[in-house]
């Protein structure tokens, strides 16, 4: 006998519905959202089960936020609720929607809705099993935050880049943007006029680009004779203007530098708690450790999902059919829904991996052939949808990667 409970949580309560296997309502009550409200709907919650010869609990609760975070770990991890086979359910609230519209006569109120959850659990065929083990939370947070970081970097970049294009207008046609790097933060943190940087000496321009990027430049002089022609091409602006592009190029500067370090520090953390999780993700050649850690993060344990297309519909890697009788569209668009989080890391992994593996390189290079518009896109796309297996595989089997054979291009 399983018993069914739904939860509907918001930031001040919970509200809960106890459903039997028949589908009858066994009880319904409003807790706080809270630990103490938590541990009294708990109690009611096995009183019942005892009562009722209960063998398993499925909860379930529509991820909202972050207020189900704290109940769905509660629940998950109370010992007297692992003694019924407790499954605790985070369900994406498309999925609760889209149920209650088959309902066409209820009323909007938060017991409705969390009847309606309780509905759903009976109803099965759920697309997640359950919440993650407390590693992979942890992890989660770190590169979740990380990917945060990233892309603030890359708008606070590109606001540099806009505000350097005032004071040097000819800056990126004349200097290659891979130079991109220390050295040019900080020759505009210096604060130089543009005919400073045109009359600077350029063997002396050199020798302070290279010590400024470490050494890093194959041919300083190069950069710098580009670096002096941009100066010396670009438009002049008024003093009044330059001092306060120098104040939004030093402000910028400075947020790229924090944020920088932050990402580097959130790397040691990352790195440390992927040391704890045995894993052979990264013996696919072009998969490191932070897609390691991205994958991982958002899969958690590998048992969760029944197969990798349980894997792939969870990322959103998966195509809608379109069929009508003897009509089979050929073209159809990915599932709008799904974990963006993972199906980042996927993608970005799956084009690093189809840069060092043959056999995903010639898979890459099919796909991209096979159509004359969004080549990239789309074979960048299938070739995720072909890492997910791989992932899957290596994952439930705790095996090494080896390739099967070479793929010539």
């Amino acid at each position: 006998m399983k018993l069914f409970v739904g939860i509907d949580v918001s930031s001040q309560d919970m509200k809960a519905c106890v459903m039997n296997f028949e589908g009858e309502a066994l009880t319904a009550l409003t807790v706080d959202n809270n630990l103490t409200g938590a541990s009294y709907l708990k109690d009611q919650i096995v009183k019942i089960a005892q009562s009722n010869s209960i063998s398993e609990i499925q909860i379930g609760m529509e991820a909202t936020s972050v207020y189900s975070w704290h109940p769905a770990m509660f629940f998950h991890e109370d010992e007297s609720l692992k003694e019924f086979k407790t499954t605790v359910f985070t369900i994406n609230p498309k999925l609760i929607k889209k149920f209650k519209e088959s309902y066409v006569d209820l009323d909007k109120t938060d017991q409705v809705d969390a009847w309606i959850i309780a509905d759903r659990l009976r109803f099965g065929r759920l697309p997640l099993t359950a919440v993650m083990q407390e590693q992979f939370i942890a992890l989660q947070r770190l590169t979740r935050m990380r990917y945060h970081l990233v892309h603030n970097l890359t708008r606070e970049k590109q606001y540099f880049l806009q505000h350097l294009f005032y004071k040097c207008s000819s800056f990126t046609t004349e200097v290659d943007s891979s130079v991109f790097g220390n050295a040019m933060l900080e020759l505009f943190l210096e604060q130089y006029s543009l005919d400073e940087i045109s009359s600077m000496d350029l063997q002396e321009l050199a020798n302070y680009l290279q010590d400024k990027g470490k050494n890093r430049f194959t041919d300083a002089e190069c950069v710098a004779k580009s670096i002096q022609k941009a100066a010396r091409s670009s438009y002049r602006l008024s003093k009044c203007v330059e001092d306060s592009i120098d104040l939004l190029l030093g402000t910028s500067i400075e947020s790229i530098r924090s944020i920088t370090k932050q990402i580097k520090e959130l790397d040691k953390a990352i790195q440390k708690l992927l040391e704890g999780i045995p894993n052979t993700l990264q013996t696919i050649p072009g998969i490191g450790p932070v897609y390691t850690a991205g994958i991982l993060a958002e899969i958690g344990q590998i048992d969760r999902f029944d197969n990798q297309a349980s894997i792939a519909k969870y990322s959103g890697l998966t195509w809608s059919k379109h069929q009508s009788g003897k009509f089979q569209a050929e073209e159809t668009k990915m599932i709008r829904s799904g974990n963006r989080f993972l199906r980042y890391y996927l993608v970005e992994a799956a084009n690093s991996v189809q840069r060092n593996e043959p056999e995903f390189r010639a898979y890459y290079l099919k796909k991209y052939r096979e159509v004359p518009k969004h080549q990239h896109k789309r074979a960048l796309v299938l070739t995720a949808r072909k890492l997910v297996r791989l992932v899957d595989a290596l994952l439930r089997n705790d095996q090494v990667y080896t390739p099967r054979r070479k793929v010539n291009n």
